[in-house]
């Protein structure tokens, strides 16, 4: 009942976005939700435990941001359980993605999708963004639930391109975090994304140098 309950709620949910993915790209991102659902049991790994609302809170919503992702190579930090980052790869094959968490149960299971869904284009990290070293700085880096804007830019400022930005997914438009931003760094753009079966507020903050 699940599997057609979603099958149906993507298909849709991607129509209602305009969002064309191929059939095996809906199946791989179906055998993602079955992988988080199935691990989240003993792992923890999201507060989505309604199996109904799975397929709009967890792949319709991370692919909401799907048109802002520009860059070949995008960081995914705080990736938690693979949101956004996973259904943004499968969605985008020819970008890569490396997604980085600092919890180590997560990061198995990241590695454990990677290497069932056959995700060629994602690599992960298990450590904490401070202490991430990359060869070159990304030019996007997403996050989403991860920590407050003023944190993001602290922790992971380094890792940023001069001309960089990051992709800073969000509920309620977040006025406290944007007025503790600190000197040097602004929104330079905001947009209320629209998520098919969500309810609540969704925002994208793209934020950079100032």
């Amino acid at each position: 009942m699940t599997n057609s309950l979603w099958q149906r709620q993507l298909s849709d949910g991607l129509a209602t976005m305009t969002i064309s993915l191929s059939e095996g790209q809906q199946e791989q991102l179906l055998a993602f939700l079955a992988l988080l659902n199935k691990w989240n049991r003993a792992y923890n790994l999201t507060a989505v435990r309604n199996e109904t609302e799975m397929v709009s809170r967890q792949l319709l919503d991370s692919l909401s941001i799907l048109s802002w992702v520009q860059t070949d190579h995008l960081l995914d930090v705080g990736a938690g359980g693979g949101l956004p980052g996973i259904p943004l790869a499968i969605a985008l094959p020819d970008k890569q993605f490396t997604l980085l968490d600092s919890n180590g149960k997560k990061t198995r299971f990241l590695n454990q999708c990677v290497l069932e869904l056959g995700l060629n284009n994602v690599s992960v990290i298990h450590g904490r963004a401070e202490d991430c070293q990359p060869e070159q700085p990304f030019t996007q880096i997403s996050s989403r639930a991860f920590t407050a804007l003023e944190n993001l830019v602290d922790w992971c400022g380094s890792l940023l391109a001069k001309e960089g930005e990051f992709l800073a997914m969000k509920g309620q438009f977040p006025d406290d975090e944007v007025a503790a931003l600190p000197a040097g760094w602004q929104v330079k753009s905001r947009h209320t994304l629209a998520v098919p079966g969500s309810d609540g507020e969704r925002h994208l903050l793209v934020v950079g140098r100032a």
